[in-house]
């Protein structure tokens, strides 16, 4: 156990973040909206580096949804760019400090460059590559959509009964998640969205059914460790009772 690990009560075993508002961090200083995108993608190296020490075992970011097509062709191009710097300069870095990459979402539609680096993500994250020093399972949801993922899982159900693998009658929750991009990941624990807006943005929709949520107005680039720290505090705090009654309430 970790020094900073100790002083949680209650540590979320999987955090999710949508990390939104680079666009308006930059806008706010007179930059290109790209500018924030960049300012982003570093604030992401110091929150992963963060739940490494920590000791988070997994965690899922909102990177690019499949509606972030729809911006602007040049700030689309920009992710797209630093998606690939990301990937090709921190991606062995990362991996050596014993964090796993699985991609959440379509590789159709993404640039050839980004679909190698994710093939090559998922080739490497296989039990022959010291997977017991596994540390944290980072989750990239990149060109994802909560409700396409639904459709893939309920197209991959239907094929199963099609062939007569399944009954109609066994499907429950455990085949539904065992059908989704996050199969063998548990549902997150905590979900934190920067930026303000009180809104999931079709993020893990079948997840995050009991997922505890904090929100800040903090936009993504200013997103400290000190204040992923406070969120991990807020959650240590809360009382999830899935839907129940604590049992030492009347």
């Amino acid at each position: 156990m970790t020094k900073d690990k100790s002083q949680y009560t209650k540590l979320p075993v999987h955090v999710a973040i949508i990390m939104d508002g680079n666009g308006r961090w930059a806008e706010r200083r007179g930059l290109p909206r790209t500018e924030g995108h960049r300012k982003g993608a570093n604030r992401l190296k110091e929150i992963v580096n963060t739940c490494l020490d920590i000791g988070i075992k997994y965690l899922t970011v909102y990177a690019f949804s499949k509606e972030n097509w729809k911006r602007p062709i040049t700030e689309v191009s920009t992710i797209m760019k630093l998606a690939e710097y990301f990937f090709k300069r921190e991606f062995d870095k990362f991996k050596k400090k014993g964090v796993f990459f699985r991609h959440l979402g379509d590789l159709e539609g993404l640039p050839p460059s980004i679909r190698r680096i994710i093939v090559d993500m998922k080739s490497n994250d296989t039990p022959d590559r010291n997977y017991e020093d596994k540390r944290l399972v980072m989750n990239i949801a990149f060109n994802y959509s909560g409700r396409s993922e639904i459709i893939e899982a309920v197209k991959k159900i239907s094929g199963k009964v099609l062939n007569g693998d399944v009954k109609p009658e066994e499907i429950n929750e455990e085949l539904i998640s065992e059908s989704m991009y996050t199969a063998g990941i548990p549902d997150p624990d905590l979900l934190i969205r920067t930026g303000g807006e009180l809104r999931i943005s079709n993020f893990l929709l079948w997840q995050s059914a009991y997922t505890e949520i904090w929100v800040t107005r903090t936009l993504w680039p200013d997103f400290t460790s000190k204040l992923f720290k406070k969120a991990l505090e807020d959650y240590s705090k809360r009382d999830r009772r899935f839907g129940g009654l604590n049992i030492y309430h009347s």
